[in-house]
């Protein structure tokens, strides 16, 4: 014998006269008026990006310390393995786990030839003098270089620093041709060309790929920048961007991670907290196929909170029949 259709008819419920459209153009308002106070309060400055143009405006003598560190090899990129380079031990592994040296170096960047001595070389024919300069540094050897820009590094806060030009004080050749170089590089940035000349691979074609010229400031210029901005990674990360549009909020769990041990502390952090990442998507993603967390819904009985009144009902019903 069938069972019976439930007889469930809504006149069971008290019924009131009910406008959706009213309700919607009141629930749209309040979240309107909710957006706009949170946006004002919490929302990412609407900057542009940094340029070189910039930081020689700002602050010059921040241009030419990350000229020198790049000319030194002291900038982050020289050692920070694949896919820039081939640092021994300086990709993030667990164990033999290791995906950024399994892809190997897709983006070569030598910091000195890449950043500084290449665009300055394009504007060769422009500045003959320049190609002097530029020889003695290519020719010298490395601790020959070392030296010129140890000295120059040591002496940077004394020197006299503009955004078109710099004078280092004492004997000048201490530092061999890096006053013309700094000089030249200065006034390149100056003119706002010098992410151009970073990015341009010879073709007369606009480059679209802007990875190289990204790098240029990466270091302290981009990292003073967001500090100014209250855009460090230890504060809003990589969720919070400039723009008119918010950041990836999604990518809090990302950020979060980062703040809190092991994580915070090592040096393989960007591997673990991808894999963590992956671990728990995958974990969610089997739920219905593992077992005993599969059944933790109907053992917590959570559902029964919910659906009281239902089941309340169908228990008086049972009694009765």
């Amino acid at each position: 014998m069938e069972k019976p259709i439930r007889d469930y008819p809504n006149d069971r419920y008290p019924q009131i006269q009910y406008d959706l459209v009213r309700e919607m153009l009141i629930a749209l308002g309040v979240v309107g008026v909710l957006i706009i106070i949170l946006a004002a309060l919490f929302s990412s400055p609407d900057v542009p990006a940094l340029t070189s143009k910039q930081v020689t405006q700002q602050a010059p003598k921040l241009l030419v310390q990350t000229a020198l560190d790049d000319l030194s090899g002291q900038d982050p990129i020289s050692s920070y393995g694949p896919p820039y380079n081939n640092t021994p031990d300086a990709s993030q592994k667990l164990g033999f786990f290791s995906p950024q040296s399994w892809a190997g170096v897709r983006i070569p960047v030598n910091s000195a030839k890449t950043e500084v001595l290449g665009p300055l070389e394009k504007i060769v024919p422009f500045k003959p003098a320049l190609k002097n300069s530029l020889d003695m540094w290519n020719t010298a050897s490395s601790k020959q270089q070392t030296a010129w820009t140890t000295a120059a590094s040591k002496g940077l806060d004394k020197a006299s620093v503009t955004s078109a030009s710099i004078h280092w004080a004492g004997n000048q050749s201490d530092y061999g041709p890096l006053p013309q170089i700094i000089n030249e590089y200065l006034l390149l940035g100056h003119s706002g060309l010098l992410e151009s000349a970073v990015d341009s691979s010879g073709s007369p074609m606009p480059e679209t790929d802007r990875t190289i010229s990204l790098l240029l400031l990466q270091d302290q210029p981009d990292a003073q920048y967001a500090d100014q901005l209250d855009m460090m990674g230890d504060q809003w990360g990589i969720i919070k961007e400039t723009g008119n549009y918010p950041g990836a909020v999604w990518l809090w769990f990302y950020t979060l991670l980062y703040q809190i041990p092991p994580f915070n502390g090592s040096s393989s952090a960007d591997l673990l907290v991808v894999m963590t990442v992956v671990i728990v998507t995958l974990i969610l993603m089997l739920i219905p196929f593992i077992p005993g967390l599969r059944s933790l819904p109907r053992r917590l009985g959570l559902y029964r909170l919910i659906w009281g009144r239902y089941y309340r009902e169908t228990a008086a019903e049972s009694v009765k029949k």
